[in-house]
């Protein structure tokens, strides 16, 4: 398999995933949306069936769709990512490419869909929720061993599919993240993937998701129109996109990847 081919089945399949992820949590979160309020066990089985749909679309490559899994395997000792596909320097630059690129891609898509509705949100951190995780209570460190510990049982349990006779494959995986998101999903938001929070946090930061100013603007009591030329919109300079969180929800699940796939060498 060429190295466009493993990029590009990664890119699909992660993008499939980001779509349908940034998806729901738009559709729980964003105004006037009809899902609005639909509560985290609604964003949890979204993220679960957006893994679903990515792995079935990212079959050719085994459908990693994150980077911790494919550093998993890498220090797992697996000598293939997947059938036909050799661990080399080429082909993980492609898995890893290929999944940044489908993320911001995904997210994009995802925005298009729900464009009218970011219009009509106010709140700047809900727009930037939709897109990229946040902890519930901002612990650095806390965070990041919150997202370690989670993507270490994403990991260990992924890679040890191929050593049991379910064949359960994609829906394995997809109820596996609706477990860590139901149970460890809390305290950050539970991104247990790289790719997944730095793809879309840039896709925030780049695109026009910041509401302009109002079309009237009360004076003395009586509405005034504003045209559309004088309605400024809020810069790029005044979005925060939390950069400096957005190394714990990449750091950490490369971590918890890495030690899940060195556990799974040691014990097989």
């Amino acid at each position: 398999m060429s190295l466009c081919s493993i990029f590009v089945s990664e890119a699909l399949g992660t993008g499939i995933l980001l779509l349908l992820g940034v998806g729901v949590v738009a559709n729980v979160t964003l105004r006037k949306s009809k899902g609005i309020d639909g509560g985290w066990l609604l964003i949890t089985f979204g993220w679960g069936l957006g893994v679903f749909a990515g792995v079935y679309a990212a079959y050719k490559t085994g459908g990693h769709l994150n980077p911790a899994v494919t550093l998993g395997m890498i220090t797992s000792g697996a000598t293939e990512f997947a059938p036909g596909i050799p661990v080399t320097v080429g082909t993980t630059a492609a898995y890893l490419t290929g999944q940044f690129a489908g993320a911001f891609l995904g997210a994009c898509a995802a925005f298009a869909v729900y464009k009218q509705h970011f219009d009509a949100e106010p709140s700047e951190a809900t727009k930037l929720a939709v897109f990229a995780t946040g902890p519930a209570i901002r612990s650095h460190r806390w965070n990041f061993v919150t997202e370690a510990i989670a993507t270490f049982a994403l990991v260990l349990v992924i890679l040890s599919f191929g050593h049991t006779p379910s064949g359960l494959g994609p829906l394995a995986a997809a109820l596996v993240v609706v477990g860590i998101g139901a149970s460890l999903g809390g305290p950050t938001g539970y991104a247990i993937n790289p790719a997944r929070d730095l793809a879309p946090r840039l896709a925030y930061a780049l695109l026009p998701t910041s509401r302009v100013s109002p079309r009237t603007l009360v004076t003395a009591g009586s509405p005034v129109s504003i045209p559309d030329r004088f309605r400024a919109p809020v810069t790029a300079a005044r979005k925060d996109a939390d950069w400096g969180y957005a190394w714990v929800p990449v750091c950490g699940p490369l971590l918890g990847g890495a030690v899940a796939g060195l556990l799974t060498h040691l014990l097989t």
